[in-house]
């Protein structure tokens, strides 16, 4: 299975903060915004991954994180010039994705709890098995920012509606997807929505209509924080701040992910900690080794 980020748009929800810069690069507590989105590609164990962003932002995503070499994957960069939708992803991506199984997720989502790596795993394994499609639902109090579903009256699935004035329910559809290979054959045939935009929820809905969509619900005690607005972005900082200070555990460290897979060796993240070690970030880093 293949990854991708999506971390482009303007971040107009945060202005003025986004003026002079990509959302997905500012912080989060102590990391930027993209480890968080990209730790959870990572703890699906998949290693090959592309970043779509913009072109003014690609400079400092590659100033960032690379070719991914040290972490123990691969990281692509491609442009999305003008906020296209969220669909158009897999047309950006369609060379990177080629034949394989793909996973979609929004650079400002941050996922966090127990059981997590298990549930993120089923699913990869789910599609590469029977294909279709995977989506997550969350209750949430806002539902009209999302994608919201709508349920029978036997409690099925019927419809997703997109950012609805008055919600059929308060389940949102989270910005994590697992789809198919037929996913980019969806993304190219759907028609551009009111904003113009090639909306993620007429691509489920397609995959409804197939009867090849899965929605499952997170487990309760899951953190999902989509961090597109000045209240949740705060939110999300000071929940993190609070489970690593009080657990001593490192929220969306790539470092730790990449070190428990396998990916990397006790060298390789000492090698990694060392210009850290001024910062309990670095400090982090070696005791994990030195706890082996």
């Amino acid at each position: 299975m293949k990854g991708i980020v999506l971390a482009g748009g303007s971040g107009t929800r945060l202005y003025p903060i986004t003026y002079a810069g990509n959302k997905h690069l500012m912080p989060l507590y102590n990391k930027p915004m993209i480890y968080y989105s990209l730790s959870i590609l990572m703890l699906s164990k998949i290693k090959d991954i592309l970043i779509i962003t913009t072109p003014n932002d690609i400079s400092q995503y590659k100033k960032l994180l690379g070719n991914g070499a040290h972490y123990g994957i691969n990281i692509q960069y491609k442009e999305q010039s003008e906020p296209k939708g969220l669909a158009d992803a897999f047309i950006i991506g369609e060379d990177f994705i080629g034949e394989d199984t793909v996973c979609l997720i929004l650079g400002d989502n941050m996922l966090y709890g127990s059981g997590l790596t298990g549930f993120l795993i089923d699913a990869k394994e789910e599609i590469s098995k029977n294909g279709g499609s995977i989506v997550f639902g969350q209750y949430v109090k806002d539902p009209e920012r999302y994608g919201v579903i709508k349920f029978d009256e036997q409690g099925e699935i019927e419809e997703i509606i997109e950012k609805p004035k008055n919600a059929p329910s308060n389940y949102a559809v989270i910005g994590l997807y697992y789809y198919d290979n037929k996913v980019i054959d969806i993304a190219k045939t759907i028609k551009p929505s009111n904003r113009g935009e090639l909306e993620i929820t007429d691509v489920n809905n397609e995959y409804l209509k197939n009867k090849k969509l899965s929605v499952k619900l997170l487990p309760r005690g899951t953190a999902w924080f989509d961090a597109g607005t000045h209240d949740s972005f705060l939110e999300a900082s000071n929940f993190i701040s609070a489970v690593e200070k009080r657990m001593g555990l490192m929220v969306g460290c790539l470092e730790e992910i990449a070190y428990h897979n396998g990916w990397i060796t006790d060298k390789e993240l000492l090698n990694l900690a060392e210009p850290l070690m001024k910062t309990e970030y670095g400090k982090y880093l070696e005791k994990l080794v030195n706890e082996k």
